[in-house]
C-alpha cells in the first residue's frame, strides 16, 4: 500500500512541477531570444530528457556488470518507443478532451433557438487545442528521427571492430539538429502573451534570476520524483504478479517519459498544442542520439528479441504518423491511435518473455 501511495504522490509532484517548469521555460526562451517552437524542441526537451540521459550515462559508463549496461541500452530504446506511441496518443486524447469542452461551452452559451447552429459551427471550427502548428516542420523532424533510428536499430544487429566509434556520429547528428532548430525556431517574442512567472506572479516581466531558479528547481524535482516513480514501479510489479522484465520494458519507459507526457497535457490544456508536439519531437531526437551514442560507445550494443521488437514498433508508429502527415489526415483522433502501437508492443512482448 505504501508503494502505491508514494507512486501517486510522485505522479502529482511531477505534474505540478511540470506546470511550473513549462511556465519557466517559456520565459527562459524569451530571455535567450529563442523562437517559440525551439522552446519546445530544445529547451523543454533538453530539460526533461537530461535526467534520463544522465541515468543512461551512469549505467553504461560506470556500470559494474552487464545487467547495469543492459539497463542503459533498454532505456535508450524504451524512451523513443514511449514518446512515439504513448506521448503522442495522450496528446491526441487531450486535444479531443479540449475540443469537447469548447463545444460544451458553446452549446451552453448559445442563444435560445440558435443552439444547434452554434454547436455545429463550433464543431467545424474545433478548438485552440486542435491547432497542430507547422505540420511540415513536424514531418521533417520525424523523418530526421526515423532515419537516425533506423541506423540505430541496424547497428544493434551487427558486430564489427569500429562500431563503438560510430557513437560519435550520433552526437554530431544532434548537434546539427540543435543548430537547425535554433535557426528555424521562429521569431522570438517579448513575453507579452505569456502568463506571469509563477515565482513572481505580480511582476509583468520577471527577473532573470527568478526564471533560472524556477527552471532549475522544478527540473530537479522532476528528476528525483521520476526516479522514485520508477523505483516504486519496480517494487509494485512483482507484487501484482508482473515479471521484472515486463516492468522494465513495458512500464518503466512510460515512467521515465512521464515529464514529457505531463508537459504535453499542460500545453494542450493551455491551447498550445504546437509546443506540446515540438516538445515530444525534440525529446525523441535527444533519445535517438545522446543515450544511443553513449550505448554504442560503451556497450556491445547487441539487441535481443525484446529490444528488436521495441525498435520495430517505434518505426511502425513513426511510419503511421508520417503517413497521416503526408495525406493531411493527422487529427486529434488519428493522433490518439498512436497509443495503440504501445498496446501492440505489450501483446507481442508476452510470447518473447514467456
Amino acid at each position: 500500500m505504501l508503494h502505491v501511495v508514494i507512486l501517486l504522490a510522485c505522479a502529482v509532484a511531477i505534474y505540478l512541477s511540470c506546470e511550473w517548469f513549462v511556465n519557466a521555460v517559456e520565459w527562459l526562451g524569451v530571455r535567450l531570444k529563442v523562437g517559440p517552437l525551439a522552446v519546445g524542441t530544445l529547451l523543454a526537451a533538453f530539460g526533461t530528457a537530461l535526467p534520463e540521459s544522465v541515468v543512461t550515462f551512469v549505467a553504461v559508463v560506470f556500470g559494474s556488470g552487464g545487467a547495469q549496461k543492459d539497463i542503459g541500452v533498454g532505456a535508450a530504446m524504451g524512451g523513443p518507443l514511449a514518446l512515439a506511441t504513448v506521448a503522442y496518443g495522450v496528446t491526441g486524447f487531450m486535444m479531443l478532451t479540449s475540443r469537447r469542452k469548447v463545444q460544451a461551452a458553446a452549446r451552453t452559451a448559445a442563444p435560445v433557438g440558435g443552439g444547434a447552429g452554434a454547436a455545429a459551427e463550433d464543431t467545424t471550427g474545433g478548438s485552440p487545442g486542435d491547432d497542430l502548428g507547422d505540420t511540415g516542420k513536424l514531418a521533417r523532424d520525424q523523418r530526421w528521427f526515423l532515419a537516425i533510428f533506423v541506423v540505430k536499430v541496424a547497428l544493434g544487429l551487427v558486430a564489427f571492430a569500429f562500431k563503438p566509434w560510430l557513437g560519435l556520429l550520433f552526437f554530431a547528428a544532434y548537434a546539427v539538429y540543435f543548430w537547425r532548430e535554433l535557426r528555424d525556431g521562429g521569431e522570438h517574442g517579448d513575453g507579452a502573451d505569456l502568463e506571469p512567472l509563477l515565482l513572481q506572479r505580480r511582476r509583468q516581466t520577471p527577473a532573470t534570476w527568478a526564471v533560472i531558479t524556477q527552471s532549475v528547481v522544478t527540473l530537479a524535482i522532476i528528476f528525483f520524483a521520476s526516479q522514485l516513480f520508477v523505483h516504486q514501479l519496480d517494487a509494485i510489479g512483482p507484487m501484482i504478479g508482473l515479471p521484472a522484465a515486463v516492468t522494465a520494458l513495458l512500464l518503466s519507459p512510460i515512467a521515465t517519459e512521464l515529464p514529457e507526457i505531463m508537459n504535453a497535457v499542460i500545453w494542450v490544456r493551455q491551447g498550445k498544442t504546437p509546443l506540446a508536439l515540438a516538445n515530444i519531437s525534440g525529446a525523441m531526437m535527444i533519445q535517438a542520439t545522446v543515450p544511443s551514442g553513449l550505448g554504442i560507445l560503451f556497450t556491445p550494443w547487441r539487441f535481443d528479441g525484446a529490444l528488436l521488437l521495441s525498435g520495430v514498433v517505434t518505426m511502425a508508429a513513426m511510419v503511421f504518423l508520417l503517413a497521416m502527415l503526408r495525406t493531411g489526415r493527422l487529427t486529434a483522433r488519428t493522433l490518439t491511435l498512436a497509443a495503440g502501437f504501445y498496446a501492440v508492443f505489450g501483446l507481442c512482448l508476452i510470447p518473447i518473455l514467456a
